[in-house]
């Protein structure tokens, strides 16, 4: 078994997750670890479904975000899992109807992205600017090789778009970029969460297609949108999703054509407009990407 020392020490270095096998294999490895080397699991006052991981003094006592213990699997599933996971990416199409199998899916990679996160937590604070981009970059990392291993040309690119009746350009830092014979059929973006992030997505889609006179389908991928609030021993959750804000926009702007989650929340699921507009991540890599490139 490894170290924490060591867990922290792989998940630093952004150049060890280069395939999706790299990824996985992180994550056996942390879920191994989690299974015996923690002080304590701390469930969350206000939503008993979310835990908190605490870390012995290797870790500085440090306290992760928050797992969703419906989504996230302990390391014997996600083992045995792992093992069909590229073959079900493969053949993606053919679970479109499998409920449970697409769960599954969509856990799997829950299960794979929370484990670089609240190994990331190990870390001192003084680094926790630094956890939080290396986060980022791979959860969009992640995103790009399984879309990539579902047989779409993709790319991660500054795409400069000529302003009419000007001679500027207008620069777009996309994180996916789905292409057919060389022309972009979709734009997606990968966050962690929504926060602070939601109206850039929003905009970026009006700007992008007026611009270019297109109806380019844009998307979003989301992980989550929960954090760890509240003081010791009364930790809970909150919510960083806005719903007012994502409203706003859909109405008084432009939806986007696909918002996907790992992790929904409880509206996400009650409220009209939000279920109509939001799915979870499964629903855009067995159903909503392959309707993306036919537009």
């Amino acid at each position: 078994m490894k170290t924490l020392w060591e867990i922290m020490s792989w998940v630093s270095q952004k150049d060890r997750f280069a395939n999706i096998e790299n990824y996985i294999d992180f994550a056996k490895v942390y879920l191994e670890f989690i299974s015996t080397e923690l002080q304590a699991e701390i469930i969350a006052k206000n939503e008993n479904n979310y835990k908190f991981l605490q870390y012995r003094r290797d870790g500085e006592y440090n306290i992760t975000r928050p797992i969703n213990e419906n989504l996230f699997m302990n390391y014997d599933k996600y083992d045995k899992f792992s093992k069909r996971f590229i073959e079900i990416l493969n053949n993606i199409k053919n679970i479109k109807h499998d409920f449970s199998l697409r769960k599954d899916v969509n856990n799997f990679i829950y299960t794979t992205q929370q484990s670089i996160g609240c190994a990331l937590d190990a870390l001192p604070s003084s680094k926790t600017n630094t956890s939080r981009k290396v986060n980022g970059d791979l959860f969009e990392r992640l995103m790009q090789l399984i879309i990539t291993q579902l047989g779409f040309d993709i790319t991660s690119e500054t795409l400069g778009v000529n302003i009419p009746q000007s001679n500027e350009i207008m620069n777009y830092q996309n994180d996916i970029e789905i292409k057919i014979k060389g022309e972009i059929v979709a734009i997606g973006s990968v966050k962690t969460s929504s926060k602070d992030r939601i109206d850039k997505i929003f905009l970026d889609k009006l700007m992008y297609n007026r611009l270019t006179a297109t109806e380019t389908p844009h998307f979003a991928i989301f992980l989550h949108d929960v954090q760890r609030a509240g003081k010791e021993p009364e930790y809970k959750i909150g919510q960083t999703f806005l719903t007012g804000h994502f409203k706003a926009y859909t109405i008084g702007l432009n939806s986007l054509d696909g918002v996907y989650y790992c992790d929904l929340r409880p509206i996400m699921k009650t409220d009209k407009l939000l279920k109509e507009h939001i799915q979870s991540l499964d629903c855009l890599l067995c159903q909503d990407i392959w309707n993306f490139i036919s537009k």
